[in-house]
């Protein structure tokens, strides 16, 4: 099973800390490999702290090191449900964290003459109002996990992949308080659309 490792599809793969010398001798390149029992990093590429918008990311850890102020609590307590709330709890963060970073994807996506829809790349990248995020974006949308997010965000509207999960819940909420552009960009657009008008005339 160790094997799997060596894939180059980004995934995420769990292994019993006996499996770490023999996983560290295995040909695996850009890899993460967290200890979790010691709370620290195996392996790291050192572009950790720089990959994610900074305001993110210590909205992210302060989340989770709550989370274990909640389980505390919980366990204090004798409670069954706090590892299922905890667990919800996580998850939110994650889904908020992609939601911030990507929910606005549907204001950009744009039917083409064959009757596909599209991502309108650089529209959705600028559109993004911090700069952080615009620049993780960058990098982002070169990846396979970016490509895949679009590819079954799209099925799943055409009725491919069933109802709405919670990432949908969470954008659609994202998406009615998003900044409208303001000032020189709400100009920009609108120049920019009176343009596309002239072009098919």
């Amino acid at each position: 099973m160790l094997d799997i490792s060596c894939s180059p599809t980004p995934f995420l793969m769990g292994a019993l800390a006996p499996c770490l010398p023999q996983l560290q001798e295995l040909p695996i390149e850009e890899v993460l490999i967290v200890d979790l029992c010691a709370d620290k990093f195996v392996a790291q590429l050192g572009d950790e702290d720089c990959i994610l918008p900074s305001k993110l990311q210590a909205a992210l850890q302060q989340v989770l090191e709550e989370r274990e102020l909640i389980l505390g609590e919980q366990e204090e307590k004798g409670s069954p449900e706090g590892h299922e709330e905890l667990s919800s709890l996580v998850s939110e963060a994650f889904v908020r964290l992609f939601v911030e970073l990507v929910g606005h994807y549907p204001l950009h996506m744009a039917v083409m003459p064959n009757g596909s829809r599209e991502l309108q790349r650089d529209g959705f990248r600028k559109s993004h109002p911090s700069r952080g995020v615009r620049q993780f974006l960058q990098l982002f949308m070169e990846t396979q996990m970016f490509a895949g997010f679009i590819q079954d965000k799209e099925l799943r509207k055409g009725g491919g992949a069933g109802g709405k999960g919670l990432f949908e819940v969470r954008a659609a909420e994202y998406l009615e308080s998003y900044p409208e552009p303001t000032g020189v960009n709400r100009f920009l657009k609108g120049l920019g659309s009176k343009m596309k008008f002239l072009q098919m005339k």
